[in-house]
């Protein structure tokens, strides 16, 4: 902490002396950066990647060796395939059934007509109410066996379906995108080597939007906000510098200061408050360049 509150002192102080004197702070400019780290295992097949390319937001820079994953999704698809292959057609497996429970029913009508013209006695009839009803048990029975014996075939098969899911996941890890829209940094691995889960790859940063971290007194903190308009001072060289239209995105909620047992009024004069400007960048700003501040427009 030490450390950071004699930086930020110094900035101060060079905001003090600039050249024209009349800057509000200074600062260096950082990006957001992101480490892209392999998500598969195994030997890195291509990798197309160099420090300072520039590239866009999902973008395939290589690939991960997959052939077992690629091997396993074949073998569980031919699974499907013979799971699928138990289903039953249970209208074809029943129709013997119903046939048998229509000629009943017809009988049972034929019979309900000779009754009734005293050409039968009701012997007959109970007899052939009997068969219908043992039929009609047997057609549910057979029913709800192969409609059974259907789902259970449909939830093997889902299960396997969600395991092809998991190995396309897994596959899709393979190949390595850029997260964001930047310019590599460093690069941390090569072709043809053996990375893991979690192995680093690559550094880029968002190098389009720019943010100047600058730091204020507890003075000038009272006077400005979140959204205040701001004007950059990009050094250019030979005492040059370039101005930049830019906005207060972060101030901080805590001060820093150079720790000591006694804090005198004096001393609480050096307490300074980081602050974040977003400038867009024209391709000139880098990371690590210095440039001062004027708040307001």
């Amino acid at each position: 902490m030490k450390t950071t509150a004699l930086i930020a002192l110094a900035l101060l102080a060079a905001a003090c002396s600039n050249r024209n004197g009349d800057y509000d702070a200074s600062g260096t400019f950082e990006a957001t950066e992101v480490i892209v780290s392999a998500e598969g295992n195994g030997r890195i097949e291509r990798f197309d990647v160099e420090e300072g390319q520039r590239l866009t937001a999902g973008e395939v820079v290589g690939s991960i060796d997959s052939i077992q994953l690629y091997l396993k999704k074949l073998q569980l698809e031919k699974s499907i395939g013979a799971t699928q292959s138990r289903r039953q057609d249970i209208a074809k497996q029943i129709a013997a059934t119903l046939e048998q429970i229509d000629k009943q029913k017809l009988e049972q009508r034929r019979v309900q007509n000779l009754i009734r013209s005293n050409a039968a006695n009701t012997k007959q009839l109970d007899d052939i109410n009997s068969q219908l009803a043992v039929l009609e048990k047997q057609l549910a029975a057979q029913r709800s066996t192969l409609e059974n014996n259907n789902r259970g075939v449909s939830e093997e098969s889902s299960g396997l379906e969600i395991q092809i899911a998991q190995v396309e996941d897994q596959l899709g890890k393979c190949r390595i995108k850029s997260p964001i829209s930047g310019t590599v940094l460093t690069k941390y691995a090569e072709r043809g080597e053996v990375t893991a889960q979690g192995k680093p790859l690559f550094k880029i940063a968002d190098t389009d939007s720019m943010k100047l971290r600058a730091y204020i007194s507890s003075g000038q903190l009272t006077e400005l906000k979140l959204g205040d308009p701001a004007r950059v001072f990009a050094d250019a060289g030979d005492k040059e510098s370039r101005q930049y239209e830019g906005r207060v995105i972060w101030i901080a909620d805590k001060a820093e200061f150079t720790p000591k047992t006694i804090q005198t009024r004096d001393e609480r004069a050096n307490l300074v408050y980081a602050v974040k400007i977003a400038v867009p960048n024209d391709g000139l700003l880098k990371i690590g360049m210095y440039a001062d501040v004027k708040f307001g427009k």
